[in-house]
């Protein structure tokens, strides 16, 4: 059983690590750069270009969300951890699984069929919900090392 211990902290931390990565990197590197490729005059290529990089990515995130709920919920089960520092980390993943839900298939779709005078209220509120998404994964990514 012990040597299932550094295999699942592996996984876990790497995956947290991976969902992190990839949403600073989309926030901070991709979504700017899109925008000064194409210019700010032509809302509508921006938008399809970040379509074209988001097609596809929904189920490989969720596959991490689960990834990291399964190997979080098996540490615990083996390892056991300060309860106030996992349920707070529990409490930050779920209203960041939550806020996924919500671009995944409630934003997304409003966001594809939106009028060009929409996307830039949506954009924001996007940009919004992925800041927050990152500074609540980020948030438990540091109680899980801390803990």
């Amino acid at each position: 059983m012990m040597r299932v211990m550094p295999l699942l902290v592996l996984v876990h931390a790497g995956v947290a690590a991976l969902w992190l990565g990839a949403m600073a990197y989309s926030l901070f590197a991709v979504q700017p750069k899109l925008a000064a490729m194409i210019g700010d005059a032509d809302p509508e290529r921006v938008e399809d270009a970040q379509r074209v990089l988001a097609h596809g990515n929904r189920w490989r995130v969720v596959a991490l969300i689960v990834t990291l709920w399964l190997t979080g919920l098996a540490l615990l089960v083996l390892r056991p951890a300060p309860w106030p520092a996992m349920v707070a980390k529990s409490l930050l993943l779920a209203a960041a699984s939550g806020l996924f839900w919500w671009v995944s298939w409630r934003g997304w779709p409003r966001r594809v069929f939106a009028l060009p005078a929409e996307l830039p209220a949506l954009r924001r509120r996007f940009r919004a919900v992925a800041v927050t998404m990152l500074l609540l994964v980020g948030t438990a990514f540091a109680i899980s090392h801390l803990a």
